[in-house]
């Protein structure tokens, strides 16, 4: 993880912590503030506010958490099927003529271990990302070769539908872990709602004499931690919520051993 990755991470936990604590501080000053100056003061309409608050609060966690969690199963999903299509392409190859029989069984090496590498290293991302439509143009200009030699062939059949699987695939993979995101507008309605109800209840603490610095600062670290794991859910470039690569390692094992074992 380097510099960049670290400051990532330190501000998606801290800006949620300061959007708890900040207003917290700063309603508890103001609700002191106004119940010297006007003194007594009721607190059952403020506890009311406060509820209702609190409740909108917990409705958008939940409906961005709902969100987040579901992308990330979506993503486990597709690595699985993702292993799935990779080895039935290779097996597949198994049926075609030399040289885009031992061509593509190569190129199917090689993109399982750019896989494997992409989730190790993410400064090699773009590049790994590169790579691998290129190996899936070549295997497709071989299909293309395949057609031009006998459409009709169920050899021919077989082995464009699962690399059209694994195109598929790969588009559905790179679109769903790169570019869709919790909309930003989300987020910011999320935090403006937690500032708020944060600066209620701050409010209720003062007016009430209630709260305490050790209760804001236990509020805002949950209210950081359930934040923490929605971003890093959504984002998995970041490597902290990261997904079982066991299949990918497993189907790299057997590639390899596999490979191995003609070569000799």
């Amino acid at each position: 993880m380097n510099i960049t990755q670290i400051f990532e991470v330190v501000a998606i936990f801290l800006v949620p912590f300061l959007v708890v604590l900040i207003p917290v501080y700063i309603g508890r000053r103001y609700g002191t503030y106004h119940i010297k100056k006007s003194g007594e003061l009721k607190n059952a309409p403020v506890g009311t506010v406060v509820a209702a608050a609190f409740g909108t609060l917990a409705f958008f966690l939940a409906f961005v958490f709902q969100i987040s969690a579901n992308r990330y199963n979506e993503r486990k999903v597709l690595l699985l099927e993702e292993v799935t299509n990779i080895r039935r392409t290779y097996l597949q190859a198994g049926l075609l003529a030399e040289p885009i029989r031992s061509d593509t069984r190569r190129l199917l090496a090689e993109y399982v271990d750019l896989r494997v590498n992409m989730g190790k290293d993410k400064a090699k991302l773009n590049l790994a990302i590169s790579r691998s439509q290129q190996i899936l143009d070549i295997l497709w200009g071989y299909a293309e070769t395949l057609a031009a030699q006998d459409r009709s062939s169920e050899v021919y059949s077989l082995f464009t539908t699962s690399l059209n699987d694994l195109v598929d695939n790969y588009n559905h993979r790179v679109t769903m872990a790169l570019e869709y995101r919790i909309p930003a507008v989300i987020l910011w309605i999320l935090f403006i709602v937690g500032f708020f109800s944060m600066l209620t209840l701050g409010y209720q603490f003062g007016i009430s004499g209630n709260g305490s610095s050790r209760i804001n600062v236990v509020l805002a670290f949950i209210f950081a931690v359930v934040m923490f794991l929605i971003i890093s859910l959504d984002r998995p470039e970041l490597g902290i919520a990261k997904l079982n690569q066991k299949p990918l390692l497993t189907l790299q094992k057997q590639l390899q051993a596999e490979h191995f074992s003609l070569g000799k």
